[in-house]
């Protein structure tokens, strides 16, 4: 039996960090199928991806056109659904605003690393393509500890 179902990244704003985190999941080997999405903590209406993450993202071969942003809300949360957050910030800010935040991480956190992913907002396309980068390998090694979980269980 799986451990999750469903796997959410959170960001601040889910038009940067959050939907290259879940293309570049989505686009990682699961032994199980898992729903993957992104989700913001402050989200006033939807927007699509920030340009130059969407450039960084096309560059890699990866479509992220048609993602809007969605705002995180308290039925985002349960036993079989796993958050992972960018920042230490919005772990605390979640558990302290939703009753039912369970199973909520840092990205580095989960994979048995330490740091926060920084936001390259406003910054230049160098910037995001670091932020890609570092996305990349933290997410092939959450691939591993993902497919060692299902193993497991």
């Amino acid at each position: 039996m799986k451990r999750y179902d469903k796997l959410i990244f959170v960001s601040n704003s889910d038009t940067c960090r959050g939907p290259m985190a879940e293309a570049v999941l989505k686009k990682k080997f699961l032994l199980d199928e898992l729903v993957i999405e992104s989700k913001g903590l402050v989200v006033l209406f939807p927007e699509p991806v920030n340009q130059k993450a969407e450039a960084v993202l096309a560059a890699k071969g990866i479509n992220v056109k048609g993602h809007m942003s969605g705002q995180l809300e308290q039925g985002d949360f349960g036993e079989r659904i796993l958050v992972l957050v960018m920042e230490e910030s919005e772990k605390i800010k979640i558990y302290e605003e939703y009753d039912r935040a369970v199973n909520v991480y840092l990205l580095t956190e989960y994979i048995k690393e330490r740091g926060d992913i920084p936001n390259p907002l406003g910054k230049g396309l160098a910037d995001y393509g670091e932020c890609y980068e570092l996305l990349d390998d933290l997410i092939t090694k959450l691939v591993v500890v993902l497919n060692e979980e299902e193993l497991l269980c």
